[in-house]
C-alpha cells in the first residue's frame, strides 16, 4: 500500500483540507449537546423563552456551519480520491503495456481487467471514505468522552469502559475480514475469467452444444464466490449488533446512574441529556466507522492486488540501439543461431536448437503440425519473448540490443487472430503509419486483395468497423490486417497463419502481389498449407519444436519425411476430392 501513496502527489492540499473540514464539522457537532443542556437547565428551568430562542438560533447556526464544512470536505475528499484513482489507472495501464508476453500470460487477461476496474474502484471508495471519516469518527468518539468528563467525571467513567470494548470488536472483525476479502477478490477473478471466455467463445460453445456444461462450471465458481462473500458478510454483519449492544448497555447504565445523581442533586437534567447525546453520537459514529472498516478492508485487499501488478517489472531489458551502424547490406536480414525457447512454468522447451538465416528480401515459409512452435519462432523476431538460449539477430545485431520501438518499427505483423479496432477502415490502416495517405492505404489494400470489397463498403475508407471487426467476414478481417501491416512499409513482414480464411486463388494472388512489391520486405509465412509456402526461398519444417528440415520445396520433398507427409496428405486428398 505504501508504494501507492506516491499517486497522491498533486493532491496533498485536498488530502489535508478534506479531513480538516471534517474535523471542523465534528467540533461543531460536539457543541450541540452543550447547547441542549443550556436550553434545559437555563431556558426551560427558568422559563426564559428569549434564552431558548437564542440558543435554538445558535444550534441552527452550528448545524448550517457544520453542513458547509461537510460539503467542503466532501468536495476535497472526492477530488483527491478521483485524482488518485485516475493516476493509478494510468500507471497501472502504462506498466501493463511495458510487460512482456511472458508476464501478461502469467497474469491473465481477466486478472488485469479486474485490477483496472473493480479493484481500483474499491480503492477509490476506500480513499474517499477514509479522508472523510478516518479522523472524524475517532475524533467524535474521543471528543465525546472528553466532553462527558467536563460534565461529570463519575458518570463519564462508562465511556472509559465502552470505548475500549468497542475498539476490540472493530479491530477483531477487521483482522478476520481482511484476508477473507482477498480470497473474495481472487474468486471474483475466476468468475470474470469464465465470463470473459464464454462471451468471447459464445459461437464455439453453441456450435458444440456446451451451454449446459459451461453454465454448470459457472454455477460452481459463482457458488464458491457467493459462499465466500456470505462468510465475510456474516462476520462483517456482527459489527453493528455488537456495537449496538455495548452502546445501549452503556446508555442504560448512564440513564440509571444519571437518574440517581439527579435525585441526589449531583447532576442536572440537562447534564444527563447531554451525556446521553454524547453516547448517541458515539453510536452513530461507530456505525459509520463500521462501514468505513468494511470498505477499508476491501480497499486494502485491492491495494495489495494492484500493488502486485504495478510493481511487476518486465524481465526483458530494453536495449539502447536503433540500428546496426556497421551493417552495410539490405535491411531486413534475420538470423536464428541455435535458438531454444521455454515458456514460463513449462516443463519442456517449446523450441530447441533452431538455426537458419533469412536474407533480406527473401521469403521464408514455416510449416508444421498444430503446436509445433511455428508462432513461437516468429514471436522471437519482434522480441515478444526472449530466447532461453542462442540468439536472434536482425541486420546482424542481437534483437536484445535494439530499442523496442526501433526493432518493431522494422516489422509488420499479421497475427493468427485478425484483430481490428472500432473506428473507420482508414483509422485502422494508420495504426502502423499515422501519416499514411489515402493513396498509400489503397495501394496496401490492393496488394492485400482488399481493395475491391473496401470500395463496395458504404463510405469506402470511412466505413465504420465494429469492435473486433464483427461486421466483417473472416476473410475480410484477415485482408485488412494484412493491409494494415503493409501500410507500415516494413523491412520484415510476418504473416502468422494470416491467410487461413482466404481461398487458394486469393492466397496465391496475395503472395504474388507481395513478391512484386517495390523494395519487397523479408517475408515470413507461417502456414499449415504447403500451397502457401511451396514457392518460398526457404522452408523451415518444425515438429515438436525441433527443425526437421530446412530448404526449398523440391529439396524437402526429397529429403524431409515430415514435409513429404504433410504435402502428400494435402495434395492427395485434393486429388481424391
Amino acid at each position: 500500500m505504501k508504494s501507492l501513496l506516491c499517486y497522491f502527489k498533486g493532491y496533498k492540499k485536498e488530502c489535508v483540507l478534506g479531513p480538516l473540514f471534517k474535523l471542523l464539522e465534528a467540533s461543531f457537532e460536539l457543541l450541540i449537546p452543550l447547547v441542549v443542556k443550556a436550553i434545559i437547565d437555563v431556558g426551560i428551568a427558568g422559563e426564559d423563552a428569549g434564552y431558548i430562542r437564542k440558543m435554538c438560533l445558535i444550534m441552527v447556526s452550528l448545524g448550517v456551519i457544520g453542513l458547509v464544512c461537510s460539503l467542503t470536505a466532501q468536495y476535497f475528499s472526492a477530488k483527491a480520491a478521483v485524482g488518485f484513482a485516475t493516476k493509478l489507472k494510468m500507471a497501472l495501464f502504462a506498466n501493463i503495456q511495458k510487460l512482456s508476453y511472458a508476464e501478461i500470460d502469467s497474469l491473465g487477461t481477466s486478472t488485469m481487467i479486474t485490477r483496472m476496474t473493480s479493484d481500483v474502484n474499491q480503492l477509490q471508495s476506500g480513499v474517499n471514505l477514509t479522508l472523510r471519516l478516518f479522523l472524524r469518527s475517532p475524533f467524535i468518539v474521543f471528543g465525546a468522552m472528553v466532553m462527558a468528563f467536563t460534565i461529570d467525571v463519575k458518570a463519564a467513567m462508562v465511556f472509559v469502559v465502552v470505548i475500549p470494548v468497542l475498539a476490540v470488536i472493530v479491530y477483531g472483525i477487521m483482522l478476520l475480514t481482511i484476508p477473507m476479502h482477498k480470497k473474495v477478490q481472487a474468486s471474483l477473478d475466476k468468475v470474470l475469467g469464465i465470463t470473459r471466455a464464454n462471451l468471447t467463445g459464445a459461437r464455439v460453445i453453441r456450435a458444440f452444444g456446451q451451454e449446459e456444461e459451461e453454465t454448470e462450471e459457472f454455477s460452481v465458481r459463482n457458488e464458491a464466490l457467493v459462499k465466500m462473500q456470505t462468510k465475510v458478510g456474516r462476520i462483517s454483519a456482527l459489527m453493528n449488533p455488537l456495537t449496538f449492544v455495548v452502546i445501549n448497555a452503556g446508555t442504560a447504565w448512564l440513564v440509571w446512574r444519571g437518574a440517581l445523581q439527579v435525585d441526589a442533586g449531583e447532576l442536572t437534567q440537562g447534564d444527563v441529556v447531554a451525556l446521553v447525546n454524547y453516547m448517541s453520537q458515539i453510536l452513530v459514529e461507530l456505525i459509520k466507522l463500521a462501514s468505513l472498516i468494511i470498505t477499508m478492508t476491501k480497499a486494502i485487499a485491492c491495494a495489495g492486488r494492484i500493488e502486485t501488478v504495478i510493481s511487476m517489472k518486465a524481465k526483458m531489458q530494453e536495449g539502447d540501439k536503433t540500428e546496426n551502424e556497421n551493417y552495410r547490406g539490405k535491411r531486413g536480414k534475420v538470423c536464428f543461431e541455435n535458438v531454444s525457447l521455454r515458456y514460463a512454468n513449462a516443463a519442456e522447451d517449446a523450441l530447441t536448437g533452431i538455426s537458419f538465416t533469412a536474407q533480406a528480401g527473401s521469403v521464408i515459409g514455416i510449416i508444421g503440425g498444430t503446436g509445433c512452435g511455428k508462432s513461437s519462432v516468429v514471436n522471437l523476431i519482434p522480441r515478444f519473448y526472449d530466447v532461453t538460449s542462442g540468439r536472434v539477430t536482425v541486420d546482424d545485431m542481437d534483437v536484445k540490443d535494439y530499442r523496442y520501438t526501433a526493432l518493431r518499427d522494422k516489422i509488420g505483423i499479421v497475427p493468427q487472430k485478425a484483430v481490428l479496432f472500432s473506428g473507420s477502415i482508414r483509422k485502422n490502416m494508420q495504426w502502423g503509419n499515422p501519416g499514411a495517405t489515402d493513396e498509400e492505404i489503397w495501394q496496401a489494400l490492393e496488394i492485400a486483395q482488399g481493395k475491391e470489397f473496401t470500395m463496395e463498403k458504404e463510405g469506402g475508407l470511412d466505413f465504420e468497423i465494429a469492435q473486433g471487426g464483427k461486421n466483417l467476414s473472416g476473410g475480410q478481417r484477415q485482408r485488412l490486417t494484412i493491409a494494415r501491416a503493409l501500410v507500415k512499409k516494413p523491412e520484415i513482414l510476418i504473416l502468422d497463419d494470416s491467410a487461413s480464411a482466404l481461398d487458394y486463388v486469393t492466397d496465391a494472388a496475395l503472395r504474388k502481389a507481395i513478391a512484386g512489391m517495390e523494395n519487397a520486405p523479408t517475408v515470413f509465412i507461417v502456414s499449415q498449407r504447403t500451397s502457401s509456402i511451396m514457392h518460398a526461398d526457404q522452408i523451415l519444417v518444425l515438429e515438436d519444436g525441433v527443425a526437421e528440415g530446412l530448404g526449398t520445396h523440391a529439396e524437402l520433398l526429397e529429403n524431409c519425411e515430415v514435409y513429404r507427409e504433410i504435402y502428400d496428405s494435402q495434395f492427395k486428398a485434393e486429388e481424391k476430392g
